[in-house]
């Protein structure tokens, strides 16, 4: 891959409602056209979490345009190559995903689901705010690495290590 490459990636979560939106949101702001984000679930809720989307706002970043969509969509016939594809979920994680083309370079990125919080507004509030800074971490470690410079593995092994960042278990 040279400097001048674009790259798409492709961030996955069971419902698309919360998490994978997030990340999606951010890459794309954050990428500044180097990266072209988009995001999926293997059994989406339909609708985008509103709290995702007022946590982009938050973060001045593009907060319209999201849907919740099922990754079906990206298997298909003339959806974009990825070369990227990271879950950000254990359930998605876990599942057995359709065949992408391309041999995109695979991550988990789990991050807690912030739509899974019960308690006040505040609490709910924190949450995705934890979840969108975990994210954003991560993205702003993604877009240090030389990626040109990198064989495939030692890329993947990157990405890996990222994915431990923010506290969570090896």
């Amino acid at each position: 891959m040279s400097p001048d490459t674009h790259y798409n990636a492709l961030f996955i979560c069971t419902g698309n409602s919360a998490r994978s939106i997030l990340a999606e949101g951010i890459l794309n702001a954050l990428g500044q056209g180097r990266f072209h984000a988009y995001s999926a679930g293997s059994q989406p809720k339909g609708e985008v979490h509103p709290l995702a989307l007022a946590t982009l706002e938050r973060l001045r970043m593009p907060a319209a345009g999201y849907r919740s969509k099922s990754w079906d969509e990206f298997a298909a016939p003339g959806a974009p190559v990825f070369d990227f594809i990271f879950t950000v979920c254990d359930n998605a994680a876990g599942e057995a995903c359709p065949f992408w083309p391309g041999q995109p370079v695979t991550a988990h990125w789990g991050v807690p689901d912030p739509a899974a919080v019960e308690g006040t507004e505040s609490q709910r509030l924190k949450a995705f705010q934890d979840a969108a800074l975990t994210l954003r971490k991560r993205i702003d470690l993604l877009l240090a690495l030389p990626i040109h410079q990198l064989d495939a593995l030692s890329l993947q092994r990157a990405l890996q290590d990222i994915g431990r960042q923010s506290g969570e278990p090896a």
